[in-house]
């Protein structure tokens, strides 16, 4: 698989698998066909893989761990720390924290869940507004000098949250929602990105499914999906939103590809330092998205997106969770 550079030299597959989706609950009735995907992403080539500590919380991680333990030293493993986690009981409790003492409670509990003596990338899953940033920035430098991390990263920060803690230790990258239908990061996080050296790691590459196409006016979400609750997959908005699937089809149509192969190759085309991060629970779906690596969209292509202009409706997330971005 294609390899590209985030920040300080940290060099991995083009395009990343995420975990979020694997068992949101404590139980994970589909674990066996989770570790089987994971490892036939890692068969494939792709040697990127991410989870977090409040995915479930826990078993997520400890599903990854098992999934790539007999590839350890052939993979990079993302977790993240920050939201406010009983480490005894694995409460989340609401709320971010990223205090010294958390961190390092953090690492641990990560450690010991993913079966592994060090974390390739070590995020802070949101700024905490009550911790200086250096503060945080410096604890992690202390975990990297430890042997416990060997990148850092940062999510969903403002511009200024990743100048300050880039001043202290310098970030491999930052992950952060970006895509065909959510552009705010190229006001002013991707020219800071780009000023330190540093990589971008997209999250919800296809807009949380509705760049693949498959969602319409019909589609009717469970209440327990966030989607249900989120002002962009409004019926209204949905229906506005459709504009831009239609482009995306006809781009797809001629190159014979898919909708979902268009909005990744897309991404990559914005910068070389960008590696998309898609979730799925099929390999029929994985096999699809990584053969977004084969497509290259031309200078007409890119031109017809540009001058679409298409206005985006509905705010990407509801308000309770958008007030955790962007710090």
């Amino acid at each position: 698989m294609i390899k590209r550079q985030l920040g300080q030299g940290l060099e991995v597959s083009a395009l990343s698998l995420g975990a979020m989706g694997y068992g949101k609950a404590r139980e994970l009735p589909d674990r066996e066909q989770m570790i089987a995907l994971i490892r036939h992403a890692v068969e494939r080539g792709m040697d990127f893989f991410d989870t977090a500590e409040v995915y479930g919380p826990w078993t997520n991680e400890r599903m990854v761990g098992e999934a790539l333990a007999p590839f350890r030293h052939q993979v990079k493993i993302a977790t993240k720390f920050g939201w406010d986690i009983d480490q005894q009981t694995g409460e989340h409790r609401g709320g971010v924290n990223s205090r010294p003492e958390q961190i390092r409670r953090s690492i641990e509990g990560s450690l010991k869940r993913l079966g592994t003596d060090y974390i390739d990338l070590y995020y802070q899953h949101r700024v905490d507004p009550d911790v200086p940033m250096e503060e945080v920035a410096g604890t992690v430098q202390d975990l990297i000098t430890e042997g416990k991390v060997r990148w850092f990263g940062m999510s969903e920060a403002s511009a200024e949250s990743i100048r300050r803690a880039h001043a202290v230790q310098p970030l491999a990258a930052l992950q952060s929602e970006y895509s065909l239908w959510t552009r705010e990061p190229e006001r002013e996080i991707l020219p800071t990105l780009e000023a330190l050296g540093i990589g971008l790691v997209p999250y919800s590459p296809l807009g949380k499914g509705f760049l693949t196409g498959k969602i319409d006016a019909t589609t009717v979400f469970d209440s327990s999906d966030i989607r249900a609750h989120t002002p962009r997959f409004a019926d209204a908005a949905r229906a506005s939103n459709q504009q831009l699937v239609t482009l995306i089809r006809q781009i797809a149509d001629k190159h014979a590809a898919t909708p979902a192969q268009v909005a990744l190759a897309w991404l990559m085309a914005q910068k070389p330092w960008i590696v998309p991060l898609f979730g799925t629970r099929s390999q029929i779906r994985f096999e699809e998205n990584i053969g977004a690596l084969e497509l290259t969209l031309d200078a007409q292509d890119l031109k017809q997106i540009a001058d679409a202009n298409i206005e985006i409706q509905g705010e990407r997330y509801p308000a309770e969770v958008l007030r955790f971005s962007g710090r």
